[in-house]
């Protein structure tokens, strides 16, 4: 018989008395704030057609690299969880995928895809048991049963969890469409984009030529000439400030940053362009563009967001055979200091840009992270990512940046998420370490409740509108309110 999941309401609080009760109020006081998710990667198809989720497997486990990764360390083959291979999306039955997520569900054990799944179990599908073999069929048959409903579709589970902003991520290479779609509906969600140009910066990335190809097509510009490059950045740039973005992304593998003179860069690029392409040239070639990427944000105002510091496809046999994003990327060391100081000497002091610096390297976070965004004006830390966005996580970011950097140094949380059913559960597992961590620093005495009280909504909800820029919304962007009294 399966065990009731008992979601306690006390969860991720200290176990201290006086701290406890701490954290119940401060949590209290946001636990129904408003959502602001100002990075993330879901599909904007979903918002657009609004059309049914397909069933539990396609929709919770087979796109979640967070799960897979674990079932594959386990020796459970991705094809048996239903997981896309560069042959197409393999034959195996849904509910046989399932099965086998279900039989080894304990895996997950001690891990935040625990806390976040079955958030989504108890929360948003109303379960009582843990899930396990033996209610696997159970399981299935209620979600697939509850996503052929309208209260399930994607803007209805939209305005449920009470979501007030949610940014995808796109390449300037790819259409813009989707977000037309939602801008033309009527609808008024505020699903938004943001740039992430990778693709047509990486000279490494295998996705390049193809990528380049649609630039040079969403552009209308001659991408392989250093000025008509640079100028169909920013129109696609524009482009993406006109579907509503405020941000842009570089997930480059250091943080690597240049600033060469226009003549050497021109050089650089033509160099790459022509299919002369080293490590270290495509490494000075990232670095350059993050700083041209500063320059263009002084004009169209989008902030910078800089995720370095993954080995990207790790495991190359996955690679070949399934593609990118299988589970297969490894943190690495990462530097920062100087790293980022072509681009800080050259634009560090300028009020105009405004730079969110993200690790995986938690070794920095004390010793580099804190300190530059404690001194530079166009620097702030982005949260505890990825591999780090985890109840511990959390708490070791505010342990080791909080003396040196402050809290007002830093954006709050996001949620950096595929899978849309869990970003209730992540915002409530960083409103609860936020609250856990601001009720020690008022029961030792070090702030007083007022203070905890006005930096919890802060952290919430101000810091990340104000970071990304989202104090404004666009005509067509209506609260859920107006929407309901729409319908």
């Amino acid at each position: 018989m399966a065990r009731p999941l008992n979601f306690h309401e006390d969860r991720l609080f200290p176990s201290d008395p006086t701290m406890r009760s701490y954290a119940r109020g401060l949590y209290a006081l946001v636990k129904d704030l408003p959502i602001i998710s100002p990075h993330g990667h879901t599909d904007p198809s979903w918002f657009a057609t609004n059309a049914p989720f397909q069933d539990a497997t396609d929709l919770l486990l087979a796109p979640d690299h967070y799960l897979f990764r674990m079932l594959y360390s386990q020796g459970v083959s991705l094809e048996a969880l239903k997981v896309r291979s560069k042959a197409g999306v393999p034959d195996t039955d849904p509910r046989d995928a399932w099965r086998v997520f279900a039989s080894n569900f304990h895996l997950f054990r001690g891990t935040p895809s625990w806390v976040w799944l079955n958030h989504v179990f108890a929360k948003v599908f109303g379960f009582t048991e843990f899930l396990e073999a033996s209610n696997a069929d159970d399981y299935f048959d209620r979600i697939n049963a509850a996503l052929a409903t309208d209260a399930f579709r994607p803007r209805a589970l939209f305005d449920r969890f009470n979501i007030e902003t949610l940014a995808t991520t796109e390449g300037p290479h790819e259409s813009l469409q989707h977000h037309a779609a939602i801008r033309e509906s009527g609808w008024g969600g505020h699903v938004i984009t943001a740039y992430r140009p990778d693709a047509v910066i990486d000279f490494e990335d295998e996705r390049g030529p193809r990528a380049f190809e649609r630039f040079a097509e969403t552009s209308g510009q001659d991408v392989y000439s250093w000025k008509s490059y640079l100028e169909a950045h920013r129109l696609r740039r524009q482009a993406f400030i006109d579907a509503g973005a405020t941000s842009s992304d570089h997930g480059h593998p250091t943080a690597a940053t240049a600033d060469l003179s226009d003549v050497e860069a021109e050089a650089l690029f033509n160099s790459l362009v022509k299919g002369d392409v080293t490590p270290e040239k495509a490494e000075l070639f990232r670095a350059q563009m993050l700083t041209e990427m500063a320059k263009m944000s002084l004009d169209d105002g989008l902030v910078m967001q800089i995720h370095p510091g993954s080995h990207r496809n790790h495991n190359v046999g996955l690679l070949n055979s399934h593609g990118r994003d299988k589970g297969a990327d490894i943190p690495m060391r990462t530097e920062y200091v100087d790293a980022l100081k072509p681009l800080l000497t050259r634009l560090g002091n300028d009020p105009r840009l405004s730079i969110i610096l993200f690790t995986l390297d938690e070794t920095t976070y004390s010793r580099e992270l804190a300190p530059l965004a404690g001194h530079y004006p166009v620097l702030k830390l982005g949260p505890s990512w990825w591999f780090h966005d985890s109840p511990e996580g959390m708490m070791r970011f505010r342990e080791q940046v909080t003396e040196t950097a402050g809290f007002y140094n830093t954006v709050g949380f996001n949620d950096d998420t595929r899978a849309f059913l869990s970003i209730p559960a992540r915002h409530d597992v960083a409103r609860r370490v936020d609250s856990a961590f601001l009720a020690r620093m008022v029961a030792e005495h070090r702030m007083d409740l007022v203070e905890a009280e006005e930096l919890i909504v802060d952290l919430t909800y101000n810091l990340p509108k104000k970071a990304y820029k989202l104090d404004q919304r666009p005509d067509w962007a209506r609260p859920a309110t107006l929407r309901a009294a729409a319908e």
